[in-house]
């Protein structure tokens, strides 16, 4: 599907997958707030996720949402009582299909605080899933070079980073909801 055929304030799904194409996780609800060349914003709360085991919650606070096209990696902008936090997965470049957006979740995260502190999250769970599921050296070092990309990111406070951002995204949100 390409950005033409995106369409904004319609509700898409999202689904994680790992390396072995199985299921991860699953979001119900993401709302489409802008499209851009690079990039997709979403926006969603207290929307329900699915666990590969079948668990269910809820996420508890608004998020907004960034996909990248050719990035190796996807941001979550928490917007709690105490700040601006933010969940950054490390993942191969979405893909939408039939209303669903896509990706391969590879463990490591980072976890950005209010104050712009920052801490790589799952190192263990990554060089677990590297040797079971046989991730090539190509694969490993495209991952390692996106977390630093990430990571310079968050210190120049770049896109997603800025939280007027992200509170400019969640008042779009609020309007379309």
């Amino acid at each position: 599907m390409n950005n033409e055929e995106l369409e904004i304030g319609k509700k898409y799904q999202i689904h994680s997958y790992k390396h072995n194409h199985k299921i991860h996780r699953s979001w119900d609800e993401a709302v489409l707030l802008e499209i851009n060349d690079d990039y997709l914003v979403f926006g969603n709360n207290k929307t329900k996720v699915i666990e590969s085991d079948g668990r269910t919650w809820h996420t508890k606070e608004p998020a907004i949402l960034y996909f990248f096209k050719d990035s190796w990696f996807n941001i979550i902008g928490q917007l709690k009582e105490n700040g601006i936090y933010y969940y950054c997965n490390i993942a191969s470049p979405y893909i939408i299909e039939e209303g669903t957006i896509k990706y391969i979740d590879y463990d490591l995260d980072l976890r950005v605080f209010p104050d712009g502190s920052f801490k790589v999250l799952d190192r263990g769970e990554y060089k677990y899933h590297k040797s079971l599921m046989n991730y090539s050296e190509t694969l490993d070092m495209i991952l390692k070079s996106e977390l630093t990309t990430l990571i310079e990111m968050v210190r120049k406070k770049e896109l997603a980073f800025k939280h007027s951002e992200i509170e400019k995204y969640n008042e779009i949100y609020n309007k379309i909801k």
